[in-house]
């Protein structure tokens, strides 16, 4: 199920909120102009799952974000487990590119068709941590400062949304924020 955890951005074991429940999520978000919702889920998604079979699943709900949101590139962004070195290695630089603190140009709105991923926003003084499954749409206003964890083994699949083709380009914070935040794993191990 989604998750999100609010913590001090100064003390990560702290939590001051911790919360399962969509609608208590779309609020809190909403309060740091932050959007989430639920697309209903429309396809299975297996790493068989061709890109434009999935567009095609979610097609009315695509044209109407990008129509309402002037985004105008989408693409699907997968990974899946493997067996052998070679899948792990790939893994494990996916999973890094993000881990560090950065901001876009951009709005950053993701939705998750298949696994999941967590998003940390660092908003002011607080962290949150958003964890995204299937069904969820987050849109990260332009400027956020976060990173992104899609767990030591990814399995997920997200339709991606841009105004631009290079929209999804990091400018990272130098900050070493993110080192001292539980990680997807650890999230969802705690229940």
């Amino acid at each position: 199920m989604t998750l999100l955890q609010i913590m001090p951005d100064d003390a990560p074991d702290t939590v001051l909120l911790r919360t399962r429940d969509e609608d208590a999520i779309a609020q809190a978000l909403r309060e740091r102009s932050v959007s989430f919702s639920r697309w209903p889920r429309r396809a299975e998604v297996t790493p068989q799952t061709s890109s434009e079979e999935l567009l095609d699943a979610y097609r009315a709900e695509v044209d109407e974000l990008c129509a309402d949101q002037g985004l105008r590139l989408v693409d699907v962004a997968r990974l899946h487990p493997e067996e052998g070195a070679q899948w792990q290695e790939r893994a494990a630089k996916a999973r890094s590119t993000f881990l560090d603190e950065h901001r876009h140009a951009e709005d950053e709105v993701r939705f998750f068709a298949h696994g999941t991923g967590c998003f940390y926003l660092h908003l002011d003084d607080r962290v949150y941590a958003v964890v995204c499954e299937a069904g969820d749409l987050l849109s990260v206003p332009a400027g956020t400062r976060h990173w992104f964890d899609m767990g030591p083994v990814p399995d997920f699949c997200a339709i991606r949304f841009f105004e631009k083709e290079d929209g999804w380009v990091g400018d990272f914070t130098q900050e070493p924020i993110a080192e001292g935040f539980p990680r997807l794993d650890a999230l969802l191990r705690e229940g």
